[in-house]
């Protein structure tokens, strides 16, 4: 007698579904905090290259040529 713990064979399909759904669960609500959480911050600037400040200076007329390409050399460009 099994007194109504009897699924049809497939009970512990059910177990496992269930499991999936708890996972899927767990994942969302990360998810979701972590989104949440991000949604307040700026984006990170990106800071300027050595190369791309070198290249301003000598657009500006800052630095020659020939102090352009010296530092590209000292900075292993």
């Amino acid at each position: 007698m099994m007194y109504g713990w009897d699924m049809g064979g497939a009970g512990w399909l059910w177990g496992i579904g269930g499991l999936i759904v708890l996972v899927a669960l767990v994942v969302l609500v990360v998810w979701a905090v972590t989104s949440m959480s991000r949604a307040g911050r700026a984006p990170e600037e990106r800071r300027p290259q050595p190369l791309d400040i070198l290249r301003e200076r000598y657009a500006r007329g800052e630095i020659t040529k020939e102090q352009f390409e010296e530092a590209k050399r000292t900075l292993g460009l």
